[in-house]
Formats: structure tokens, sequence, C-alpha cells
């Protein structure tokens, strides 16, 4: 996704004529509303200084918007408001009168830059239009997930100011700011019989917006008639393939908001962990037990694990966290080589042959001659540092490990209870064909040394089936890379239905397996584990459906309840700020009561009655 400064852009909020408002986050996840100014504007002065004076306005005036980062000199000026304060992006293109179109009309509404832009108006010096009720509570801190998009506040067109001298009069000692806004008073005064006229039909205006208001909420009435019913209504059965025209991979944020691939995510997108494996020893010559390096070699595993149950036990690849002795040898030379390459003593492109030559000369042991490497095992949830050793990271213990050939899966426990679990569909059958949305932790950090690792998801196609013993698998057309393994692909309802693995057959071995569910069922036995969903994951379960079916107000309370009991969910205490931000702007509508229904109804159809009556009186009187 595009960025500007320290933001990332996650969704758009809405295009006019001379830029593009969005939803942004900075490195700590904390939103923004940003404008951008884009196209013909960025490269027109009036409208660049039009921009920079208008947000200087804004943040000025008694009451004002204050923004909490800006870049006007860019070559697309930028101003970043924060979330809590209400849609600030939104506000600054109002001022300097422009109204946001939807994200989808952007062709049709931004002017390009080889187009021309009108000239700006003059900067407004007091406060700017109101808008959305600026919330009161947080910004939504949604780590990785899609945060909903809040719809757009209705807003008076804007008008053009006359430019006709006022008539003749005393001035006033304090005259307010102009308001570009404001509908100045006719110069001719109206006749009596057009007075009367234009009384009559601001009558009529008046009780068709009624009228509008009354069909509006009898229409919410009607639809949540059902409203008590927390049952989420049905998804897909299969989710869409990834449009060709955004590759790649694809942050949480970047799904369309309330979509399928959202509401699955939410489910299962807590329970995720990065699971590291460190081994730590030196490598020696296997008949004279010299080392070849005067220092300890540090080998990382890194992959990804899911919590089956809220004790912390968790499953994992287990060529991840019990790698054959060969494998550990093999990355403990590709590190001696790295260094030597570093140090001069190597050439780069001799690595290959120097691993391959050596790779049945050495072992690796631990710091003394017969003594086995250390092996230590940590894990992260939310967001992951590599190499972390200390708090978030939590130490991992292996309960049980399975063969690379016979399944590959290691059954773990994490030292930490009350950890958001997912829920298993043994029964789900591998097909040849159709779509899957799968999720792991992966980094776009160039330096994996202490690279920043986050869950990532795809929808893959499904490219075939592969056979690993009995068990048949799913391969997927693509990957989410090298630390994907041990991730899920998750139906629409975020149940997990199998765990991403690696791809023996393929000379890369990449990670474009799904091991189906029904595998698990052998490993958890042996370990004498039962995946079961813990109460704060019901609880977070049913809050998701109250927030996906528009009821905010009874999700925010259901999902503070469950940061309480379970605060790792961070995804949970995202959603709650978000539900509460969402239930100030919008309203709670499935809060209105039945019998409230069939009084706006009837008041409905009364005041329906009532305007015919005054048409036709109308009518009437013209005639």
């Amino acid at each position: 996704m595009q960025s500007v400064g320290p933001y990332r852009f996650t969704e758009a909020l809405g295009v006019c004529q001379v830029g593009t408002a969005w939803w942004a986050v900075d490195g700590q996840d904390r939103l923004v509303t940003l404008a951008l100014l884009e196209g013909a504007a960025a490269t027109d002065q009036p409208w660049r200084e039009a921009f920079a004076n208008a947000a200087n306005a804004m943040a000025q005036a008694p009451g004002g918007q204050r923004y909490v980062k800006a870049d006007l000199a860019a070559a697309q000026p930028w101003v970043a408001y924060p979330a809590q304060e209400g849609m600030g992006a939104q506000r600054l293109f109002q001022s300097l009168g422009m109204e946001l179109h939807s994200a989808e009309s952007r062709s049709d509404v931004l002017i390009p830059a080889t187009g021309t832009v009108a000239t700006p108006p003059r900067p407004v010096s007091g406060a700017p239009v109101s808008g959305a009720p600026a919330p009161v509570s947080g910004p939504p801190q949604l780590p990785w997930a899609m945060h909903a998009t809040v719809p757009q506040q209705p807003q008076p067109e804007p008008q053009a100011v006359p430019t006709s001298p006022a008539p003749p009069g005393p001035a006033p000692a304090h005259p307010a700011p102009a308001d570009p806004f404001a509908v100045s008073p006719p110069r001719i005064q109206p006749s009596t019989a057009a007075a009367a006229r234009r009384g009559a039909v601001t009558w009529l205006a008046v009780a068709a917006l009624l009228l509008a208001m009354v069909a509006a909420v009898g229409g919410v009435g009607v639809g949540i008639s059902g409203g008590e019913d927390r049952t989420a209504p049905a998804l897909v059965e299969n989710f869409p393939a990834e449009s060709p025209a955004e590759p790649g991979l694809r942050p949480w944020a970047q799904f369309p908001p309330s979509s399928p691939q959202e509401r699955a995510l939410a489910v299962a997108g807590p329970s995720l962990v990065f699971i590291e494996a460190i081994f730590t020893g030196l490598l020696r010559d296997r008949d004279t037990n010299a080392p070849l390096s005067a220092t300890p070699l540090f080998v990382n595993r890194r992959c990804t694990g899911f919590v089956v149950n809220a004790d912390g036990h968790a499953l994992t690849s287990s060529s991840c966290v019990q790698p054959g002795e060969e494998t550990v040898r093999r990355s403990a030379l590709d590190a001696l080589a790295r260094t030597m390459v570093r140090e001069g003593k190597l050439a780069a492109g001799q690595m290959a042959s120097y691993i391959t030559t050596n790779l049945e000369k050495t072992v690796f042991t631990g710091t003394g001659p017969g003594t086995a490497a250390s092996a230590r095992i940590y894990a992260q949830l939310n967001e992951a540092k590599g190499n972390t050793k200390a708090e978030p990271a939590v130490p991992v213990q292996v309960v049980k490990g399975q063969a690379v050939d016979s399944g590959n899966l290691a059954l773990v426990k994490l030292a930490k209870g009350s950890l958001p679990t997912v829920e298993l569909v043994p029964t789900a059958a591998a097909t040849e064909s159709g779509t899957l949305l799968v999720v792991a932790f992966a980094t776009s950090d160039t330096d994996l040394r202490a690279a920043t690792y986050r869950p990532q998801a795809k929808v893959v196609k499904v490219a075939g089936t592969s056979r690993r013993g009995a068990l048949t698998m799913q391969r997927m057309g693509d990957d989410l890379g090298a630390t994907s393994q041990g991730g899920v692909a998750i139906d629409p309802s975020g149940r997990v239905v199998g765990m991403i693995d690696q791809d023996l057959a393929s000379p890369d071995r990449a990670n474009r397996l799904v091991l189906p569910a029904s595998a698990f069922d052998g490993l958890l036995t042996e370990g004498g584990v039962r995946p079961a969903l813990g109460e704060p994951d019901r609880l977070y379960r049913t809050a998701l459906d109250a927030y996906f079916t528009g009821r905010f107000g009874a999700a925010a309370d259901d999902l503070a309840r469950v940061v309480q009991q379970a605060p790792d969910n961070r995804l949970a205490d995202g959603y709650r700020q978000n539900a509460a931000i969402r239930q100030q702007l919008e309203g709670d509508p499935a809060g209105v009561p039945a019998w409230a229904r069939w009084l706006l109804a009837g008041a409905g159809t009364a005041l329906l009655v009532v305007l015919v009556l005054l048409v036709a009186a109308l009518l009437r009187r013209r005639a």
C-alpha cells in the first residue's frame, strides 16, 4: 500500500477533485485520517498555498482541529489528524469547498496532473465546517486488522459567495469572518403571493423531510426486526480469488471492510503465534573435534503456530522446532560461511562449495566436545521481533513431534495461559480446486536479524493435491514466504481447516502445501490435549457477531470483557475502540424496540396523509 512520511495507508476514506482522504497508521499502529493533495492541485501553487493555509487555519481557530504531523512542502502535500478527534482529513477538504465521494469514483472525480483545476477558494480563518462529531474514545488500535469504514456524515452543498457589494449601511464594529458556505439574503424581497407560495413550499419541504426521516427509521426497524438475534448472517462458502491488480502479500487492512475475509481473520487472527527456535553450538571437525570457529554459532528457525487451547498448547511445524541434525548443521555452515565472507576469508561465490565440502566433515555440538547444542524456543503474539528472548517473548517447550515424512507436526506448550484460541474443523475435505484464505507471520524487512513480523493474509488458488503417506494435502499456487510454515488455512467462519507446510517434492521446498486438520487428531491425542475454545473466545465471537451486524453498543461492551479476560487478544481491544467510535458516529439502530418501530410506521402513514392533503390544498390555491 502507498505510504507518506511515517504513515501507511490502509483504506481510502473518500476522494475529491483535488485529493484523497485516507485511513492510515503509523509505526505504532496509531490510527489517523490523512488528507493528501494530489493530481493537478498538487502541482498548482495557489492550491498548495490554499491547502497549507486551510490546515493552519483549522489548527489555530478556537476549538479547531490540530494535526499531528504534516509535510506541506512535499510533492504531494499531506496533513494527518488523530482519528479520535473526528474526520480531520474530511473537514480539511470541506474547508476548501470540496466534498468527498466514494473511493471507487476516483478516476471520475480526481483531476489528474495533466488536467486543469479551478482556482481555490480563499482560506477560511474561522473554525471549519461542522462534520461528524469527534469521538471521545481513543483511536481504534487495530494491529493487523481491517478497520471498518466510518460512513461519511451528510454535509451541506457549498454555495457560491456573491461578489456584488452589500447594500449601504453601517458596518458592524466587529465583523464576523466570512463563511463561504453561507447563503446571502436576497436583495429583492418576494411579493406577498410569492411569500405565501414559498411558505407552502417550505411546509411541504419540512413534511417531505420528516417523511423521509420516518421512512429511514422505519426501514431500519424493518431491517432489524430480529435485532435481538445474535446469530451472524451466513457467509459465502468460498473466498474470491485475489485480484490480479493487487498481487503479493496482503496486510489485513487491505481486505475490503466487513468482507468475509475480514470477519474470518478477526476470528482466527489473535491465536496466531510467531515461533523462533534458536540453536547455539560449535561446528567441529568430525574426526579431530577441532572447532571451525572460535565463537559459538547461532542457528535460527522461524515459523508460525496457532494456539488450540487456552492453556497455551499450540500446533506448528516439526521441522521448525525439531529440525534434523543435518539441517541444523547445514544452517550452521551457512552462517559460518557468511561470517567468513564478511571477514574477507571467503569469496561470496565460494559459499555453496564450502558448505557442500564441509557438510559431511563436520558435526554441530555444544560448547564442549561430545555435548549437544543448546536449543531454546520462544513465541510472540500479535507483532514479533526476531532474536527476541525476553518479554514479550514467551518460552516454549516441545511436547510431541512427528517426523517430517509422516506428518511434520509438532505440539508445543507456551509458558503462558489465557491465550486466544482457534477452532479446528477436522472434517474439512481436501479439494483439487477452489481458493483458500491463508494467514501466517511474514515480514518485508530486508535485514532478517532483527526483522519485524506481522500476520499477513492472502487468498490463494488451490493448484491440486499431493500425497504424504496416507495424507492428502492441498497444493497452493502461491505462498506467504519463509516463515509461513505452521500458518493456517481458514474457512469463512474463521475456523482452521489446515496448516501450511513445506512442499518437500519442490526443489525450493516452498511452503505451498496445506496439511488437513484431520491430521491433527493423532498428535493431540498422544499429547493428551483436547482442543477447545475458552469462555473469552466464545464471548469474542459473540461480540464480533454484534459488531458485523451493526450492534456496536453490544459489541463494545462484550469486547471490553474479552480484553479483561484475555489481554493478549489485542485485536479485541482494537475492535472495541472501533465499535465505540462507530456507535457514536452512526448510532446503534439495532437497539430500537419493536413498539417504537410500529409507532414510527404509524406516524409515517399519518404524515403521508397530511402531505397529500397539503399538496391538494396548494394545487387548489394556485388554480
